[in-house]
């Protein structure tokens, strides 16, 4: 198809179909006169202008003009564009204007009826018709019928956005979806391999696949255009009809997002609107009931990873492949990088919003690996959670290992509180350049029955759509095991936990559960996770390290002993954390440096919050300055 955008209103002498509209109005006005004034008017000479000015008219067509692309992408035959162009003529110009209202006798009739257009054009033109239901020109939106009062005083309306056109503006159509976008089919063509070698091409195809971009990069394949207009489906009429409007005048496909069903009046234009290139994009379906009756193409577009190809063109060829994404999740980044200064890791961590930060606490990953300290063989199996994620597309992409069920990698960290599960997943997190997306128990979990399932259906999607970390933390709560059904609840709190084993192999992301009591987590859930971490409590040369961390070099830091406090006291490191902080404010507060009796009084406070005794064997010559 060829736009009208493209092309500009002529200057100087008037267009030739605006002269053919305006001879037929002049012409019909000296009819009536000579009627009027029998004998003082000849309208041979009219008669002539018009077929001079008909001759011009259908050469034009054959022209890049506005008038004749638009023609030639709606279909119009040379009646019909015969219609278009007097009608149109009396919309744009105050002259012809004029002369219509004096040729239907009344001021205020300032468009042209049925009536007046088969007295414009004779009785052995196609006229009226040409206003009929499924005629070209109504079925793309061009003209409207106005109906009021008897048949021959129904009103043709052209739509200004075809005026507009016709004199070279290329505004959008202000009644479009406001989602709609321009896509071009060279952007998203793959290379032609396997069934896209030769396509089949179709003015309808139907494309299912649960990658949105991948759904337009193959459905432009498989269609006759290579030019669209992209939204998601509308539910009005005037949305639909400003959509296949737009199409034809601009010489475009549309393609067409479906969410859930294609509604009743979208099929209806598609059926109409035969003259344009359609391309329905879903996950799954359309229902069969619901398609348009066309011949169809339906093709499913593959989850694969962008190409090195699609990474560079995105991103440009100096960008390094660090985070998994999906082809459509590539372009959004690529799309949010410009406003996060170029940074692709920020990018990425704009694609989680919304509903997620509802239902989830962002922790944007602030820690690296010098913040925390374990043993190494605890050291290597996270460091491997990194690699294996960032490796996941050449194992599975370029090695050929079957995905199965999803390519998604669940840890589970356990361990008692304080020894670092949670500061492991924020770390990891910012070694692949993510957020961490912990689970916000009090907004996800419902006592209304499915709500609970709703809600982590949510997260699952918004988590999806980032390629965010999600960490359940005490996942025993929700992980828990499945019992023995002896009413309603117990057979809807197995529901939940068999709805989250399903949805944790759908995920393609990177999941982190966390517990304190493993023994407390479903065995199914066990068996599918892939790397399990046992953290446990530092040993005194770890809590050294640990009070070291927790004691900052630009803090006042007097005499404190941490050999003897690592090796006195049996704390985790969120423990330490807490007392080395305590002593801190103690410190503040006396006006001193940390000291060594800071350092016992931020321990002391510590055993008691956690139930545990304060000992003078424990506190030695200290016990003095923590003894109640």
């Amino acid at each position: 198809m060829a736009t009208a955008e493209e092309t500009h209103a002529p200057t100087g002498a008037p267009p030739a179909w605006f002269e053919y509209g305006r001879a037929l109005l002049v012409r019909r006005g000296a009819v009536l006169a000579a009627q009027g004034e029998e004998g003082t008017s000849d309208t041979a000479a009219h008669d002539e202008s018009v077929a001079a000015a008909q001759t011009a008219f259908i050469d034009s067509l054959a022209e890049d003009r506005p008038f004749s692309i638009i023609s030639a992408n709606a279909r119009l035959t040379v009646e019909h564009a015969e219609v278009l162009a007097v009608v149109a003529a009396a919309e744009l110009d105050p002259s012809c204007l004029q002369l219509l209202c004096e040729l239907q006798g009344d001021p205020n009739r300032r468009r042209a009826t049925l009536g007046t257009i088969t007295q414009l054009l004779g009785p052995d033109h196609l006229g009226p018709v040409a206003a009929a239901h499924g005629s070209p020109l109504r079925d793309a939106g061009l003209i409207d019928l106005i109906v009021d009062g008897p048949w021959v005083d129904h009103v043709i309306a052209v739509h200004a956005g075809v005026i507009w056109a016709l004199i070279g503006d290329a505004s959008r159509d202000p009644d479009l979806p406001a989602d709609t976008a321009v896509l071009d089919a060279d952007e998203w063509i793959p290379e032609p391999t396997g069934a896209l070698a030769e396509p089949d091409r179709r003015d309808f195809v139907i494309v299912n696949g649960d990658d949105r971009m991948r759904r337009r990069q193959f459905g432009c394949a498989a269609s006759t255009s290579e030019r669209f207009l992209c939204c998601t489906a509308p539910d009005g009429d005037a949305a639909w009809a400003a959509l296949v409007r737009e199409a034809t005048i601009s010489g475009r496909g549309v393609l067409i997002e479906v969410t859930e069903s294609l509604p009743a009046v979208g099929r209806r234009w598609i059926e109409r609107a035969g003259h344009l290139s359609w391309v329905l994009s879903a996950r799954s379906g359309p229902p069969v009931e619901a398609l348009p009756e066309r011949a169809r193409l339906e093709i499913t577009a593959p989850l694969t990873e962008p190409t090195d190809d699609e990474w560079a063109a995105a991103l440009g060829d100096d960008v390094e492949r660090t985070h998994h994404l999906t082809f459509d999740q590539l372009h959004r980044v690529a799309r949010a990088r410009q406003a996060a200064g170029g940074d692709v890791d920020s990018a990425v961590r704009r694609l989680a919003s919304g509903q997620l930060d509802q239902l989830t606490r962002r922790i944007p990953p602030r820690r690296t690996w010098d913040d925390i300290v374990l043993s190494p063989d605890r050291l290597d199996l996270l460091h491997s959670i990194v690699e294996r994620y960032r490796h996941a597309s050449q194992v599975f992409d370029e090695w050929g290992f079957e995905p199965t069920p999803s390519r998604g990698l669940v840890a589970l960290f356990s361990g008692p509180s304080g020894t670092g599960k949670t500061l492991a997943a924020e770390i990891i997190a910012g070694a692949l350049g993510l957020d961490v997306f912990k689970l916000d128990l009090s907004a996800v979990v419902s006592k209304y029955i499915g709500e609970t399932e709703k809600n982590l259906e949510q997260v699952f999607d918004a988590a999806s759509a980032g390629n965010m970390v999600l960490f359940f933390d005490e996942a025993d709560s929700l992980f828990g095991k499945r019992s023995e059904v002896k009413d309603a609840r117990d057979r809807y709190a197995n529901i939940e936990v068999s709805y989250l084993l399903q949805r944790l192999e759908a995920y393609d992301g990177l999941v982190i559960m966390a517990t304190n009591f493993e023994k407390n987590v479903d065995s199914a859930f066990l068996r599918r996770i892939h790397l399990r971490v046992a953290f446990a409590l530092p040993g005194a040369v770890e809590r050294a390290a640990i009070w070291r961390r927790n004691l900052p070099a630009t803090a006042p830091v007097g005499d404190v002993d941490v050999d003897w406090l690592a090796e006195r006291f049996e704390l985790s490191g969120g423990s330490i954390r807490n007392a080395s902080v305590q002593a801190a404010f103690q410190a503040a507060a006396g006006g001193t440096e940390i000291t060594m009796k800071t350092a016992v009084m931020g321990v002391a406070r510590e055993y008691r919050k956690l139930g545990r005794l304060v000992k003078e064997q424990d506190f030695g010559e200290h016990y003095d300055d923590v003894a109640e």
